[in-house]
């Protein structure tokens, strides 16, 4: 009898430590996850329309990553007339108000991707680009994809840095 109670009251000991240890694991994995989520939040800039499939930018840490930006104008919900300058001039505006969002730039701007629905828009779009750029242009990728959403005539992404002011 005195055998079955003591390795009832080991078995009792035993759940009592394993219990804590899954609770203590717990609230570790939960500080984790709210650290995770605090040092990661998405953007949405004022006047932008929800799209709830992507968010138009994410800031973790220091860095901000955009997601594409087309020629869209935010007030009309369509594509700006004009072809590929008003197309790259919209993208920019548009650009910039996501970064500005994130608390950056263009001019804090490290890496951009550019995505063309036709190369021979490349001469026009490097000129545009240029003026939006002082000193020393971020790095950039170009290239020429098969189709862009909405029939857009370039989309830009970028990675950014925050502001320090």
């Amino acid at each position: 009898m005195k055998r079955i109670t003591l390795l009832l009251l080991a078995l009792i000991c035993f759940s009592i430590g394993v219990s804590g240890q899954t609770k203590s694991r717990q609230t570790a994995t939960a500080r984790t996850q709210k650290t995770e989520t605090a040092r990661r939040h998405a953007v949405q800039p004022n006047g932008a329309t929800p799209n709830g499939l992507f968010s138009p930018a994410i800031v973790a840490g220091e860095l901000v990553f955009t997601s594409g930006q087309i020629g869209v104008d935010p007030k009309t919900g369509q594509i700006v007339e004009g072809g590929i300058t008003a197309q790259t001039e919209q993208v920019f505006r548009n650009l910039t108000a996501v970064l500005e969002a994130a608390g950056s730039n263009t001019e804090h701007i490290l890496k951009a991707t550019v995505f063309l629905a036709d190369m021979a828009d490349y001469n026009t779009m490097n000129e545009l680009y240029r003026k939006h750029f002082k000193g020393d242009p971020p790095a950039r990728t170009t290239v020429q994809v098969a189709a862009l959403p909405r029939n857009a005539r370039i989309e830009i992404e970028a990675i950014a840095i925050t502001r320090k002011d």
